[in-house]
């Protein structure tokens, strides 16, 4: 994650150095890219949490990813823009940057919701109102008796995984300034797409087998895995 930031600024300088000057769409998907990241390191703690840390745990599909896919193919929109410096023009470029930013502090509003909600034992207040939510119970590998509080309101109350479309929403911002000039700096969104589909189908087959009933009433309250409405 830290070279994620200094590698997109390099491209951001690389093209300075080769145009004297760094485009709109650069400064655009380099600027919302830095607010990513910066919300990442100031969300750090949670991600300690998340199914990277807490299942797939620091095997090679995790360090590999983070070591060689992260700067290579999480860069990529800037490293394009690199020799394909792209005007849009400042209110387009503007608009894409405050969407991202919009959608960046959606994705940070789901997951610190359910972090405040989880450190308080279910008394945050959600959206102002007393939450609701499923105590889900599970047997843990020592046979010890165990139970954990699942929301079911405020922005989990949408569906099961919304996090996911702020987040692949954010991916699409800071790529848009690419416009429509290729498929390669888009390839990032997609492959997020399903990254982030795969996981969540991953996330609700072991909470099933975790939760058993308890996780069918869950699913009751809140119907959708990721789309509300649609999935």
């Amino acid at each position: 994650m830290m070279f994620w930031g200094v590698g997109i600024v390099s491209y951001a300088w690389k093209q300075y150095e080769l145009y004297g000057y760094v485009s709109d769409s650069m400064a655009a998907s380099v600027a919302l890219q830095l607010v990513y990241v910066a919300k990442f390191f100031w969300w750090e703690a949670g991600y300690m949490r998340s199914i990277d840390i807490m299942h797939d745990r620091a095997g090679y599909y995790l360090c590999w990813g983070c070591l060689v896919w992260v700067p290579s193919v999480y860069t990529s929109q800037a490293m394009y823009l690199v020799q394909t410096p792209i005007t849009l023009g400042t209110p387009l470029a503007a608009s894409i940057f405050l969407t991202g930013v919009l959608m960046v502090w959606i994705n940070y509003s789901v997951d610190l919701q359910r972090q405040e909600f989880r450190a308080t034992n279910g008394k945050a207040l959600v959206w102002g109102q007393k939450p609701t939510f499923i105590v889900a119970k599970y047997t843990t590998e020592k046979n010890e008796k165990k139970e954990s509080l699942l929301l079911t309101c405020g922005w989990w109350g949408l569906s099961r995984h919304f996090h996911y479309i702020p987040e692949i929403l954010a991916s699409l911002c800071w790529t848009l300034p690419a416009w429509n000039s290729s498929f390669v700096p888009y390839f990032y969104v997609f492959y997020l797409c399903i990254l982030l589909t795969d996981r969540a189908f991953r996330d609700d087959a072991r909470c099933r087998a975790k939760y058993g009933q308890d996780w069918s009433k869950y699913c009751e309250r809140v119907p959708q895995l990721i789309i509300p409405g649609v999935l």
